[in-house]
């Protein structure tokens, strides 16, 4: 069966063709794609896009046509997918963030049980996506504790824009045996227990570095985050200066992440450039860790999109609850794009807290060809 998907739908940026190509590629849908990046200026694929689609269809030994840069139209028809080692390089500060975005729930479901391996190459820190401290420290933890992932990530080179030239290695482990995602239920959100961060630094004076964790520290102090508080919170924020050899270009940047006693996550981050000092860049980290705390949730604005492929493709029921300011666009684009392609059932409510809980009737995926299907 071919589904179509109109990519001008909702936030109509990459995040449509990301999250459509994994699940057709997992489910063995015959996928065409119109109207791309059509929310964007200028529209169609770009270079980090096009990889993406490449990459996919490498993994999943899929057909395609129309992925060339520009293009507003793609047609995937996947084939079987297969674990191993892959590699993918955008050739520009392209976010390696989001190559791992569209490859990672494919490799998830390998039918294989030794981890695959991917090299991804370009920016690694940016603010068109998420940092890749953010998926370290924030959505990998998160979804490893309640969704039952085993991913690692190591940075060998920091890319920074518009060089690029950053290098990750990713290990997934697929669930052994066919094994499916557990499902998640995180509703209370407790008390912050605990405030990390990093704040990186190449090619520039360490004491920037510094400065930022600083000026995040006494931030966040002013509002209440900080072992002298009433509740005292332990706020530990490294700060590192990447070896010249280990980054191309100059660059900057800090993740903030508060873990939550109900085991949730909120993150806030910043990236250095021309114009913010260091002891600016610090404070807006701060800003919006604490915006996010201040909304009441479990989750972030940009956890809350990234875990619905996740609720999706989970056995059971998950829920999910997130902040006061109602789901942002890209959550909604997810959970649009997750209908359209699996028999997953949503349900969004606002709670009389004022807090939006997302529940997801999971469809309880396996790789085609086990038994337990």
């Amino acid at each position: 069966m071919n589904v179509l998907i109109d990519g001008s739908v909702l936030e109509g940026g990459g995040q449509i063709l990301r999250n459509s190509v994994s699940l057709a590629a997992l489910l063995g849908k015959h996928l065409t794609i119109e109207k791309i990046r059509n929310g964007r200026k200028p529209p169609g694929l770009k270079n980090q896009h096009r990889t993406g689609i490449e990459l996919a269809a490498e993994i999943a030994s899929a057909r395609v046509t129309g992925a060339t840069n520009g293009s507003c139209e793609i047609d995937f028809v996947p084939g079987r997918i297969a674990g191993g080692t892959y590699a993918a390089d955008p050739v520009t500060a392209g976010a390696a963030t989001l190559l791992l975005q569209i490859s990672l729930p494919l490799l998830l479901f390998a039918p294989s049980s030794a981890p695959s391996t991917l090299t991804l190459k370009g920016g690694t820190n940016a603010t068109s996506a998420p940092q890749i401290d953010y998926i370290q420290h924030v959505f990998l933890p998160f979804a490893a504790r309640h969704f039952g992932l085993n991913v690692a990530v190591d940075v060998r080179k920091r890319g920074y824009f518009p060089k690029g030239g950053g290098e990750v290695h990713v290990t997934v482990s697929p669930g052994v045996d066919g094994a499916k995602l557990t499902s998640a239920s995180v509703l209370e959100r407790g008390a912050v227990t605990r405030i990390g961060g990093i704040a990186h630094i190449a090619g520039l004076p360490a004491h920037l570095g510094r400065t930022m964790a600083e000026s995040a520290t006494k931030r966040l102090a002013a509002c209440g985050f900080g072992p002298d508080a009433s509740v005292p919170v332990p706020v530990e924020i490294e700060s590192k200066r990447e070896k010249n050899e280990d980054t191309v270009g100059a660059g900057s940047g800090i993740v903030l992440w508060a873990e939550l006693a109900g085991g949730g996550m909120i993150g806030g981050s910043a990236v250095g450039r021309k114009g913010a000092d260091a002891i600016t860049v610090g404070e807006e980290a701060a800003n919006e860790l604490i915006k996010g705390l201040e909304a009441g949730g479990a989750v972030d604005e940009w956890l809350e999109d990234q875990v619905v492929i996740l609720m999706a493709l989970a056995e059971g029921t998950s829920e999910i609850r997130c902040g006061k300011d109602g789901l942002t666009l890209h959550t909604k684009t997810a959970i649009w794009v997750a209908e359209q392609l699996t028999d997953a059932k949503f349900d969004i409510t606002v709670e009389d807290s004022g807090h939006t809980v997302i529940r997801c009737k999971g469809i309880g995926y396996t790789a085609p060809g086990d038994v337990n299907k």
